[in-house]
This record gives structure tokens, C-alpha cells and sequence, in this order.
């Protein structure tokens, strides 16, 4: 009962903290570049013959001139249609290349093995990785550019997930929740983290990092690469706007969801202490409250759910507003269950022994 109420205690202070700073924070403005930097874009593919034109499509929207946009797609030893598609665009457009991947570098696999050898191939000034599901808007590079000073390695933007089942929906609002969380502790100048789906990362910070196959394998290969540019002495910038918001396909099924968050924890206990101690205190909650209600009144329970439902409502509805995100009252009210369910399962999930899958493979 004691340490019930000391968490509560901790706990609503902090987000009510977090929610003044989302609240009150003033929007980034940072001057359009000047010049126009020759930019690499990687793409890891593996059996992506269904989505893989999508992402070529929106990346030949970029408001970026085409001459200094090369963009390398890797096909991961697809079995499906993948590399012919990747091979039929970049006969009408010249800045596409598909490199074929047929073998793993010493120390690397998956993922982090593809972008090492896209690296090779690379000659932008800086790298921009991204994923074969994944759809960037118009102004996505410019967006991630205007973030990059001196001495910085990585600028993330921000992702969420598209479709209309109310499943769908709801995983957008958690992407958008959380990645406004880690938002409001970036913007106190300090490292947060990244996402691999939607970075930039300097050819500068990237080499001196050693590369990826230079640094120690993870299933979470954005976070190593992140933690490696911090131990160089680089910076890091995160942008949450609409103009460098990226769409992702959602999980399909829970199954999958629970993949997906199982291969995030375990690189999460890669995040900086303050971020991990966090999300820890976010993701306590209900494991603290269930036991709560055995010692107290179902008034005084009603009364700390609805505290909570109240602030977190507020802060994602804050979140959708700063991309722009069409959302209702209702589905932001359901991310409250959704959380719940997803939060206790996972908390399981994490502790089974059974291995993640991901792009086909097993790790």
C-alpha cells in the first residue's frame, strides 16, 4: 500500500511535468539549407514486392533536387519479386540503384548487414535510412536537414503507422504518444534515442562510428548505431512535425505486434538511463494499480484511472495536433484499454523463450 501511493506520488507529478513541457513547447524554427548536399538514401529490402514501389514512389515526390538524390535499395536475398520491381524503377529513374546481397559481412546480419554494404556504395554527404514499407513526405529531407549543425550525427524524424481498422488507428496513436515522450526530453538537449526507419545520420558520425560492421551486432541496429555517434562525441536532434513525419505499415495482427515490441524492449535497455528509468515509470503503472485496488476504495481507484486517462489523453491529443493527425475522441480514449492489454502482455511476452522474428528471419 506504502509504495502504491509513493509511486503515485512519482508518478503524477512527472506527467503532469511532461505535459506542461508538450503543453508550452515552442515550435522549432530552423532556416531552410542554403545549398543542397549530395544525400544517400538506404533502404534494406527483403521480399517487399508489395510495398517497395510505394516507398520509390514517395521518395521521387521528395522536394529535393534529383541530381544530388541517390537512392540504394539492397535486396536482402528476396524470394519474391522484390529486386525485379527495384531494377524495372530505376530504368526511368537514374538515381535508383538495387544492390543485390548475397552474403553477411563478419559481425553483422539482417538489417544493420544490408546497410553496411549500401554504405560502401554510398557517396552522399549524408546518409538517410529508411525502410522498403515505409512512406516519407515531400519535405522529409529538407525537414531532417535544417536540423544539422557542426557537430551533429543523427536527426530523427518522426514515424507513425497508417490503415483504418480501429487496431490500426490505435498503434498510430501509441507511436505518436511515445514518440512524443521521448520529444519532451530531447528537447532538454540531451541524447534520447533514434528510429531506423526514419534518421539521418552524417557520413562524418557513420564512419567514425566505425560502421555497422564495425560495431557490436544488435536486433536493434538504429540504437547501437546511436549509442556508438554519442561515445564519438557527436549530437543529436529529433524532429516531431508533420514535415518529417514517415508512414509505416501497422502491424498486421497481434502476433506481430508483439514481435515488433518484443524486438523494441530489448534494445530499449540500450536507452540512456533517464529514458529507460522513464518508460519504466510509464509502463509501472498498471502493474502498481491492479494490486492497489485490493487495499482501497473502488471510488478512490475510479479517481486515480481517471487522472490518469485525463493526462495522458491531453498529451496524445497534443501529439496529433503537431503532425497534423486526423484522430477522435474516441480512439484516444480506447488507447487507455489498448495500453493496458498491450502493456501486461508484452511484460510477459518479454520474459518467454521463444525468439523474435523479424523480415522473416529469427533472432
Amino acid at each position: 500500500m506504502l509504495f502504491s501511493i509513493g509511486f503515485f506520488a512519482l508518478y503524477f507529478p512527472l506527467f503532469l511535468a511532461l505535459l506542461w513541457l508538450w503543453a508550452f513547447r515552442k515550435k522549432q524554427i530552423s532556416p531552410a539549407p542554403l545549398t543542397f548536399p549530395k544525400i544517400s538514401i538506404l533502404i534494406a529490402a527483403r521480399n517487399e514486392e508489395e510495398h517497395i514501389l510505394t516507398c520509390l514512389a514517395a521518395i521521387d515526390r521528395l522536394n529535393y533536387p534529383k541530381d544530388q538524390l541517390q537512392v540504394l535499395v539492397g535486396d536482402d536475398r528476396s524470394t519474391d519479386a522484390t529486386a525485379q520491381k527495384v531494377k524495372a524503377w530505376q530504368k526511368d529513374h537514374s538515381y535508383v540503384t538495387c544492390i543485390s546481397v548475397t552474403h553477411d559481412l563478419p559481425g553483422t546480419k539482417g538489417k544493420a548487414n544490408v546497410l553496411a554494404q549500401l554504405a560502401h556504395h554510398a557517396t552522399g554527404e549524408f546518409f538517410f535510412i529508411t525502410d522498403a514499407d515505409i512512406e516519407v513526405p515531400p519535405t522529409w529531407v529538407t525537414a531532417l536537414l535544417q536540423q544539422v549543425q557542426p557537430h551533429t550525427g543523427i536527426v530523427t524524424g518522426i514515424t507513425t503507422t497508417k490503415g483504418h481498422r480501429l487496431f490500426d488507428r490505435l498503434q498510430a496513436l501509441d507511436w505518436l504518444y511515445n514518440l512524443g515522450l521521448m520529444q519532451v526530453v530531447a528537447d532538454r538537449g540531451v541524447p534520447v534515442s533514434t528510429m531506423g526507419n526514419n534518421m539521418l545520420v552524417t557520413r562524418e558520425a557513420y564512419q567514425a562510428a566505425g560502421g555497422f560492421e564495425n560495431i557490436p551486432f544488435s536486433v536493434t541496429e538504429d540504437v547501437q548505431l546511436f549509442r556508438e555517434v554519442i561515445v564519438k562525441g557527436f549530437g543529436t536532434s529529433h524532429v516531431y512535425a508533420a514535415e518529417a513525419l514517415a508512414l509505416s505499415l501497422p502491424a498486421p495482427n497481434f502476433f506481430a505486434l508483439l514481435h515488433q515490441r518484443r524486438r523494441w524492449m530489448r534494445g530499449s535497455v540500450k536507452l540512456p538511463w533517464y529514458m529507460l528509468l522513464l518508460f519504466v515509470v510509464h509502463a509501472s503503472y498498471y502493474p502498481v494499480w491492479l494490486p492497489f485496488f485490493l487495499h482501497s476504495s473502488l471510488a478512490f481507484m475510479g479517481a486515480i484511472f481517471l487522472a490518469k486517462l485525463l493526462l495522458q489523453s491531453c498529451f496524445v491529443y497534443i501529439c496529433a495536433r503537431r503532425v497534423n493527425w486526423k484522430t477522435s475522441v474516441w480512439d484516444i480514449l480506447l488507447l487507455e484499454p489498448y495500453l493496458l492489454f498491450t502493456s501486461l502482455i508484452l511484460i510477459l511476452g518479454f520474459f518467454l523463450p521463444f525468439k523474435i522474428k523479424w523480415k522473416g528471419r529469427y533472432y
